[in-house]
């Protein structure tokens, strides 16, 4: 571990903007891969609903993924999430069970 410090101290030393810049790109690119896992994870979900006739585990799937979903795009800084609700058709009864709707 010491390696890498020595390394990010060095190149502090040299161009001190750069020390950060290269982990501040993977940092970037984890929560970007992050955030398409879950959206990919409502997808299925979504996709689910239809699916099969067990509708009830199916239901509570759809709603722990959009919940995850909701959290990571929350935590990202996106307020709103009614234009990825409407794009991935998450259907009226998986946000009745968020609380993310009234009914």
């Amino acid at each position: 571990m010491s390696g890498l410090r020595d390394s990010l101290d060095l190149i502090r030393m040299v161009r001190p903007e750069a020390g950060t810049a290269a982990i501040d790109h993977e940092i970037l690119a984890e929560k970007a891969n992050s955030l398409g896992a879950a959206e990919r994870r409502v997808i299925r979900a979504v996709a689910a609903l239809d699916a099969g006739p067990e509708i009830k585990a199916a239901l509570a799937e759809a709603r722990d993924a959009v919940w995850g979903y909701f959290v990571q795009r929350e935590l990202l800084g996106f307020e709103t999430h009614d234009e990825v609700i409407a794009d991935l058709k998450i259907p009226r009864s998986v946000l009745l069970g968020l609380g993310a709707i009234e009914g």
